[in-house]
């Protein structure tokens, strides 16, 4: 079976329609009805119906979806296995958001050169959902993103937490209220508390999606924002911003996610090198390029921690 059938499937359950499933694989609505009937030839049952609210899965539907991912996940498995380069013994695909790549996912890129470099590596940066799909597909072997929605059949393992302290280049600022606050936008969790917190602050002058962008920004021109505090710690050290006394703190946690049925050593390997990283990171004035060799395989906390006020 064409496994692009297995995966525009997918595509559809997870959009609830054809055409944002088009959206979403690129293609044209033309083509992905075209797969779906191909699907129901060769099944022989039809898996959709259609109606007002987009479609609803049939009885034979429900049931290739047990068996699609794994049809998906398989095929990129034997993908990655099949292009190992030269001298490696296996292959991880690994993406993460691009606030996590300096430094947490730099000092693992380091500990797995230093201890497994028989392991290559395929890395990418994107956004938190677009990462969790290439994972349930089987694109990625593993991602690390901030507070990951609940995806079925993905397992998610914190790695770290994070403070998110309000700091500021103006050491007489008092709050949120100032004109030169930058907002970053640190999650839908992060937006719900910060709009808890400081209801008149609805409408920034200026947002922004990523954090060290805007920690760049405010050292350069000024400014006021939530940022995670051992990220600007060397500044605060410096002087060069300042804690806003009596400002609400937040958590943002950092997890480790990957396939229910993708475990294996190699994985593993990856996964105990993300927790010593962390351990590391977390503990100040100790490096984070860490030279651990890997440590055996142990289960971490599954938890789906939200960002809370703190």
């Amino acid at each position: 079976m064409d496994i692009e059938l297995a995966r525009t499937f997918l595509a559809i359950v997870e959009a609830g329609s054809f055409v944002r499933a088009a959206e979403r694989l690129n293609v044209t609505q033309t083509t992905v009805s075209a797969r779906v009937r191909s699907l129901e030839d060769q099944l022989r049952r039809p898996v959709f119906i259609r109606n007002k609210a987009g479609v609803a899965l049939t009885a034979a539907g429900e049931q290739f979806l047990r068996f699609a991912p794994t049809l998906v996940q398989v095929w990129e498995r034997a993908r990655h296995q099949v292009a190992v380069p030269a001298g490696r013994r296996a292959v991880l695909a690994v993406g993460g958001e691009l606030a996590l790549w300096n430094p947490l996912l730099l000092n693992w890129m380091v500990w797995m050169r230093r201890s497994v470099p028989d392991i290559a590596l395929q890395t990418q940066v994107g956004l938190s959902d677009g990462l969790l799909r290439q994972v349930a597909d089987g694109v990625l072997d593993l991602a690390v993103v901030y507070t990951p929605r609940q995806w079925p059949g993905l397992k998610a393992e914190m790695l770290m937490e994070e403070k998110l302290v309000l700091i500021t280049t103006d050491p007489s600022t008092s709050g949120v209220s100032d004109p030169d606050y930058v907002y970053v936008d640190w999650g839908a969790d992060f937006a719900a508390h910060h709009g808890l917190n400081y209801p008149q602050a609805s409408t920034p002058g200026l947002s922004i999606g990523l954090g060290p962008l805007g920690l760049d920004y405010i050292v350069q021109v000024g400014g006021t924002g939530y940022f995670r505090k051992r990220v600007a710690q060397p500044y605060l050290d410096s002087e060069r911003l300042h804690l806003v006394p009596h400002a609400p703190e937040f958590t943002l946690c950092a997890y480790a996610v990957h396939s229910e049925n993708a475990e294996n050593e190699d994985l593993e390997i990856a996964l105990g090198g993300l927790r010593e990283v962390a351990r590391a990171d977390e503990v100040p004035g100790q490096s984070s390029q860490v030279q651990a060799e890997p440590e055996a395989a142990r289960s971490g906390p599954i938890l789906e921690v939200p960002v809370t006020a703190g």
